[in-house]
């Protein structure tokens, strides 16, 4: 939207024409006027209005053909329809063909401008979305925030408040959520956007490597330390550090990171001399910290350190909204990396992975829309290329859910399946690796991958 929405009134009766004009003007936008739908064509091709307020009926042309005119020409115009009572029944069908909105007449004013911010708004939030994803996909190379469920909404509308602030954040939510993409987009949207994002896995290090992580080491510190090394805290200075899996930190260290968090000072493993970071601090986990603390696992004064402000993610079960998007996305962008021409995914298969509970979240999501594209022969998606156990509804029991049999009587496991289609491709390609990528539908990389993956020899 432009800092002042263009906003195009079609109406042949002059007189409640002038009035919305009247009535609208003094409240910021731009009006432009036309009496029948042809001529508000041209003004839509010429100016692209922010808004078309139309009556349905009008002289010639109605207003339906006004709307289909107007999505060809200008997609990001928002169209609201008036109607008489008796017309009601066509307003919904407007509607259903792409209106915003209609509005019985005679207009009331007060509902008129409501229904136009809303409309606006609506309008700011698609944008900022779109935006929103662009950065993520710069950021991550996935798009798992995409947000069209008002549970993810309200999360983002959470981010965008307490990003530009110095607040420490505890992000929590299952495993697969998407919690370090958020912690990422809270950054981008903070004051420290230009200075160093660093992340600390809590969970894949020791009590002492992590300590050494976070703060450093001396040299000589301990046996191995033959140099001195700077912590993430210091990396971090004036940016944010992302603890992920907080509630791994164990003991003593919990007392450390206590002491950084209440005056921003700490000493290298080995060292004496107090040292200082300024350090936006994010924490995430897919424990339940505050059980934890009643647990005597967790520090309580340093959970009430990092739960400044809490965001909790939800799962992709309570998010099913977002799951055809998501799917949608993450269907082109495996299709870009693999080099597969996959133009599309079915409704069936659509309401077969709305249908799953999704235990991995979007993470599993990912990694089966991921199998399904490399896997798939044909140019669109459907419900047999989705794994067996997804098909019926029902999370699988092993850690992974392509692992499953896709079927009963001792099938292969889609694993298997693709090991032989490989081994197969190359046999015809006579080893070619070339001819056998292109034969599968995967790119040469891509193969090199998958023959790493499955131990199948390089000759």
């Amino acid at each position: 939207m432009t800092l002042r929405p263009s906003l195009l009134i079609v109406e042949d009766e002059k007189n409640e024409r002038e009035g919305l004009k009247k009535f609208l003007s003094p409240r910021g936008y731009d009006i432009l006027l036309a009496e029948d739908a042809e001529s508000a064509v041209k003004m839509v091709r010429e100016e692209s209005p922010d808004i078309i307020l139309t009556d349905l009926i009008l002289p010639g042309k109605d207003g339906l053909w006004l709307l289909e005119k107007t999505k060809d020409i200008s997609p990001d115009s928002i169209v609201i329809i008036f109607t008489s009572y008796g017309t009601v029944e066509n307003a919904v069908q407007a509607i259903k063909k792409g209106a915003f909105h209609y509005l019985t007449k005679p207009v009331d004013f007060d509902e008129l401008e409501a229904t136009i911010e809303r409309a606006i708004k609506g309008k700011q939030l698609e944008r900022e979305n779109v935006e929103l994803r662009r950065e993520l996909l710069e950021r991550t190379g996935h798009d798992e925030m995409i947000a069209e469920s008002s549970a993810m909404r309200k999360v983002i509308d959470v981010v965008r408040r307490v990003a530009p602030t110095n607040a420490t954040v505890l992000i929590e939510g299952e495993s697969g959520t998407g919690k370090e993409v958020l912690a990422h987009l809270i950054h981008r949207w903070s004051l420290r956007k230009d200075k160093p994002f660093v992340t600390v896995h809590c969970a894949s290090l020791t009590e002492s490597l992590l300590s050494s992580e976070l703060f450093g080491h001396e040299k000589g510190a301990f046996t191995d330390a033959n140099e001195r090394k700077i912590g993430r805290f210091e990396r971090a200075h004036q940016g944010t550090l992302f603890l992920d899996e907080v509630g791994e930190i164990k003991g003593d260290l919990q007392v450390k990171l206590l002491r950084v968090l209440q005056n921003g000072e700490f000493e290298r493993v080995g060292g004496v001399k107090p040292l200082k970071a300024d350090v936006r601090l994010i924490c995430a986990t897919n424990k339940n910290l505050l059980e934890e603390v009643h647990n005597l696992r967790f520090r309580e004064d340093l959970y009430y350190r990092i739960n400044v402000i809490r965001i909790q993610v939800p799962p992709l079960r309570d998010r099913r909204e977002d799951i055809p998007l998501l799917a949608k996305h993450f269907t082109e962008y495996f299709s870009r990396v693999n080099n597969k021409r996959i133009e599309a995914i079915d409704d069936e298969a659509i309401k077969a992975l709305k249908k799953y509970p999704w235990p991995g979240n979007v993470r599993e999501l990912k990694n089966v829309i991921e199998r399904m594209v490399v896997l798939a022969t044909e140019k669109r998606l459907t419900l047999d290329n989705i794994p067996f156990d997804i098909r019926q509804g029902a999370p699988s029991t092993a850690p992974d859910p392509f692992l499953d049999s896709p079927g009963d009587g001792g099938a292969y496991l889609i694993r298997d399946m693709e090991k032989q289609m490989i081994q197969r491709k190359l046999q015809e390609a006579k080893g070619n690796k070339s001819k056998a990528a292109k034969a599968l539908g995967i790119s040469r990389r891509t193969l090199y991958r998958k023959l790493e993956e499955y131990h199948i020899p390089i000759d």
